[in-house]
């Protein structure tokens, strides 16, 4: 869905966008992303890249900071509350994060030993590794869990919540009886007043691109790549994604020649307005 490039042409209507342009978006459901020419509608999700960026960066922006920011508005987030972002070192993690602390609140990280120091860096108040500590058994309390990959557990999150606190779900098995099942649990546990339940699919608002920008381009904001691939070895891409253990994105380039991994090559997309 998401990507970056340079305008190479724009219907005769068009206005807020000219030839050269470097811009970045998504299609969103029409997908279509993987190629080499994208048409899209002048008012859809589009706007100029961060001067600050280089295409793949760019490209790696969309889904993970609008998904942040959707959900932390769903979780009326305020200055000074205590919030966890579980799977922070993920597509959404990472955004979630930075996002958080630019709103004002104190973010604990929860991640993987390999990735405290990249969490920590993003500006987490304190970095929590799962694999050697429960966050939930630690003593601490926060107004919200953000739960970016399913993986907190119901118990647990609570356990660590205030009560009325919010539950932010994004991530999630997949399986039907498991979505079904956190459904039936959000409403019991809301109905109850144990926690308010946020989940769902992200929908961005107007002057989402914009204020991502802006906060991208004021140098409070970036984005994490875990590797870069070509088109041709977009399998590869897709399992080393599906395996659950990247560092933020995963960026595939539209290059003709072969790519060698760890390069800084950036290739302009030509996209077709």
């Amino acid at each position: 869905m998401e990507f970056a490039g340079r305008v190479e042409s724009v219907g005769k209507a068009v206005t807020r966008f000219g030839v050269g342009d470097e811009v970045f978006g998504a299609t969103g459901f029409r997908f279509g992303a993987h190629a080499e020419y994208v048409r899209v509608p002048e008012s859809g999700l589009l706007e100029r890249k961060p001067a600050n960026m280089s295409f793949e960066e760019a490209a790696a922006v969309l889904f993970g900071g609008v998904s942040a920011l959707y959900f932390l508005r769903k979780a009326k987030i305020q200055d000074g509350q205590k919030v966890l972002v579980y799977g922070a070192s993920g597509s959404v993690g990472v955004f979630a994060v930075q996002l958080a602390k630019h709103l004002g609140a104190e973010v604990t990280g929860v991640c993987s030993t390999a990735n405290l120091d990249l969490v920590a860096s993003l500006g987490a108040d304190q970095v929590v590794d799962y694999t050697k500590e429960d966050f939930s058994r630690a003593g601490r309390v926060y107004d919200v869990v953000f739960d970016t990959v399913g993986k907190s557990g119901w118990s647990r999150a609570l356990r660590a919540l205030k009560r009325g606190g919010y539950y932010v779900q994004v991530g999630g098995s997949g399986r039907l009886t498991s979505i079904l099942g956190d459904v039936l649990r959000g409403i019991w546990v809301s109905s109850t007043g144990t926690a308010k339940v946020v989940s769902g699919i992200a929908r961005e608002a107007p002057g989402d691109l914009s204020l991502l920008k802006g906060l991208i381009e004021a140098g409070k904001l970036r984005t994490v790549i875990d590797r870069r691939y070509s088109l041709e070895e977009i399998a590869d891409a897709h399992r080393h994604a599906e395996a659950g253990h990247k560092k933020g994105h995963v960026v595939i380039l539209l290059e003709p020649h072969s790519y060698s991994q760890g390069s800084n090559f950036s290739k302009d997309l030509p996209l077709n307005l």
